[in-house]
């Protein structure tokens, strides 16, 4: 049976880590870090999200505030919000809920966030610095909390062939650059792929990220392997699904992680250890 490569030690871990970053931050600058969450209406996904990052704010010593504008605000408005955001020093990042209301021009409103604001990597100028390294910004908190994962069970990507399937701007293409940072080997794979299960099973690390309930099954993996799900995909129930079979997968591979309760786990750390500024 696979080691199952929980998210909560790495979260937790994380946690601690930007709580003490955030009470440097503090002591330096006589105000506390904070997360500005620009919300447009009251969708139940945002809110569930947005309880979620309330929820683990005080353990990463972040303060939280939320910007609630009505469904029907203008894409001026929502960009006046943000440009108040960027210039007020005490607001140390900013995430914007997306999609955001059908009519507006969501790239022009992403834009106006200040790179250095960008907690969820979402501006050209967080591409930019995730791709070169170049200029200021983050890279999205998934793609990331895939290393805090492997780097809290000790996982080398040093040399390792990783596959990563899914090549989406939000998670498989920023992933493949940090990969590439780290030393590893990578494959991109994607819709279009041949033979998928033979790249599949060549991988030391198999990364899905590819949004489809039970893509990754038993047959696309070996013995030796680590199998990180970053899928989250909702079945006809409600109920949350990764893109991996994790029963017949974990039967087979080495480690695993669940979901719920993998890489969804760190994300949420990551994404408030990016609302601490550098000290």
């Amino acid at each position: 049976m696979a080691e199952r490569l929980a998210g909560k030690a790495a979260a937790d871990h994380l946690y601690h880590k930007t709580r003490e970053r955030a009470e440097t931050f503090s002591k330096e600058n006589g105000f506390s870090p904070c997360l500005a969450i620009v919300r447009v209406g009251s969708k139940p996904e945002d809110l569930a999200y947005e309880r979620g990052v309330r929820r683990h704010a005080e353990d990463a010593g972040v303060a939280l505030t939320t910007r609630e504008l009505p469904e029907d605000v203008t894409e001026d408005g929502v960009i006046d919000v943000i440009h108040e955001l960027n210039s007020d020093e005490r607001v140390t990042g900013i995430l914007l809920f997306l999609p955001l209301p059908q009519g507006m021009n969501q790239k022009k409103v992403v834009e106006e966030i200040a790179p250095d604001k960008d907690v969820d990597g979402a501006t050209d100028a967080s591409r930019l610095f995730t791709y070169t390294g170049a200029g200021a910004g983050f890279a999205p908190c998934t793609p990331e909390a895939v290393l805090v994962i492997c780097d809290e069970y000790g996982i080398s990507l040093e040399g390792k062939h990783v596959v990563v399937i899914g090549r989406s701007l939000v998670v498989g293409k920023p992933l493949s650059m940090l990969l590439l940072k780290r030393n590893a080997t990578v494959t991109v794979c994607h819709s279009r792929t041949r033979n998928l299960a033979s790249i599949t099973k060549s991988a030391d690390i198999l990364v899905s990220a590819a949004g489809r309930i039970g893509m990754v099954t038993g047959n696309m993996v070996r013995p030796g392997q680590t199998v990180i799900d970053v899928g989250i995909n909702f079945d006809q129930d409600g109920k949350m699904k990764g893109d991996v079979l994790f029963d017949d997968v974990s039967e087979i591979v080495d480690a695993v992680t669940p979901v719920p309760g993998g890489v969804g786990a760190v994300t949420t750390a990551v994404l408030l250890s990016h609302a601490v500024p550098a000290v």
